[in-house]
């Protein structure tokens, strides 16, 4: 989508994507893609998915100065599955990051792997080197998950993508204390008919703005040469945000780039992480191809404007 103001696009791919790709890895990786991202000690934080060449997953952790360029990659893998965990038994991908005020930590939802199928997980972690394991917060199948940075109405909230009766759709749900959920009520669905009709799920984690909850998601059309996998945007309510205020009728981001098109996963762009700088830069981390990470940024109070112009 373009910026009617400017005539540039909303987002805007970075020049020198993919910014990680397998070849830079200081280990075997076949794909490197989907990662959380967050602001730590001044710099810009990924953890990675890395899938190797059995199809199996886990997350390392590549920084930058400037979340561009000069990316330094641990040189073996950061978090991973462990035997002690069942629901980890085919590994564990697509980590969401935020600093959680309650516990003092970040927060890293990830989806972990069982035989029963795909569910969330949840790790705390104050210095991504140990991590404290809480274990699974939803049955399978479930992905695409969430919290949000700090707890709302004296409840934490859940931002996840379950499987039900084969509707994919984004819900939301309610804990006293991480351990408990309840209150699972449909966010955004799936729209019969548009672009994002046959699943949506979410992007990175929500992003407190003054003007609401940003989300940014993902949303997928099944066509004649498989799925195609764009990006969309909508706003919550910021103290209730079980309230949609607006979501754009359009995508904002698709796979255009060769990058995106060509890799394991043809026509696919699957944001994951996301950091805001001060000046209002929004930097978007995304999967490209299921195969590279990408990067576009935006700026904040432009994505606000278009939702307040767009969003219905």
């Amino acid at each position: 989508m373009i910026n009617e103001e400017t005539n540039l696009p909303l987002f805007r791919k970075y020049e020198h994507n993919p910014i990680l790709t397998p070849a830079q890895w200081p280990y075997p990786a076949a794909s490197v893609f989907n990662p959380g991202a967050v602001k730590h000690n001044g710099e810009v934080l990924l953890l990675v998915r890395v899938e190797d060449n059995r199809g199996f997953s886990h997350l390392t952790l590549a920084k930058s100065k400037d979340g561009k360029t000069n990316w330094e990659i641990s040189p073996s893998p950061t978090f991973q599955s462990s035997p002690r965990y069942h629901e980890e038994r085919w590994g564990i991908e697509d980590p969401r990051i935020v600093w959680l005020e309650e516990k003092n930590a970040y927060a890293i939802t990830y989806v972990s792997f069982s035989i029963g199928g795909p569910l969330v997980s949840l790790a705390l972690t104050k210095d991504f080197v140990n991590f404290r394991r809480m274990g699974p917060l939803v049955p399978p199948e479930d992905k695409d998950a969430s919290l949000f940075p700090r707890m709302i109405k004296n409840r934490f909230l859940l931002i996840h993508r379950p499987i039900i009766r084969g509707e994919a759709h984004i819900w939301l749900s309610f804990s006293p204390d991480l351990v408990h959920w309840g209150e699972h009520q449909i966010l955004m669905p799936a729209r019969q008919g548009w672009w994002d009709q046959d699943k949506v799920g979410l992007g990175p984690p929500p992003i407190e703005t003054p003007e609401g909850w940003l989300l940014i998601y993902h949303g997928v059309r099944r066509t004649a040469s498989g799925n195609l996998y764009r990006v969309g945007m909508a706003l919550l309510d910021l103290e209730e945000p079980w309230k949609v205020v607006r979501r754009t009728p359009g995508w904002v981001l698709a796979p255009s780039k060769v990058y995106e098109q060509i890799g394991f996963v043809p026509g696919v762009v699957f944001p994951t992480g996301a950091v805001l700088e001060e000046d209002g830069e929004l930097k978007l981390y995304y999967g490209a191809a299921d195969n590279y990470v990408a990067l576009a940024t935006a700026n904040i109070n432009e994505l606000l404007e278009y939702l307040k112009k767009h969003g219905g």
